[in-house]
């Protein structure tokens, strides 16, 4: 899948996709004639990226992910707990995010009766 249509699948610019292959976030991207061609690898690691920054992680953070899983089985507990960990803090802000939902929903009400 040439950079373009990756760019439109994800709604990420050509810039930022060509940014994380510097950062190493993105391997091996296939180059034919100069241009970028994204094997199911590729994407598949471009999906990670975007959920884990929907998480809440860093590029830092998802880069020691990422270097860690090519070490193999033996970082297994380290992934784990960075997902975990990630996973504590995402359910507190979701947590926050209802209770100010709720909030609004209270205030919202309290105007709708007057």
């Amino acid at each position: 899948m040439k950079i373009k249509e990756v760019s439109e699948k994800y709604n990420l610019s050509a810039d930022t996709l060509r940014y994380y292959e510097k950062l190493g976030l993105i391997d091996n991207v296939a180059k034919e004639s100069g241009i970028r061609n994204y094997n199911n690898e590729g994407l598949k690691r471009i999906e990670f990226i975007i959920c884990m920054k929907h998480a809440g992680l860093s590029l830092e953070d998802i880069k020691t992910f990422i270097n860690l899983n090519k070490e193999g089985d033996k970082t297994i507990p380290k992934r784990l707990e960075i997902l975990k960990n990630q996973k504590i803090i995402l359910e507190n802000e979701i947590k926050k995010k209802k209770e100010t939902l709720d909030y609004l929903n209270y205030k919202i009400n309290l105007y709708n009766k007057k």
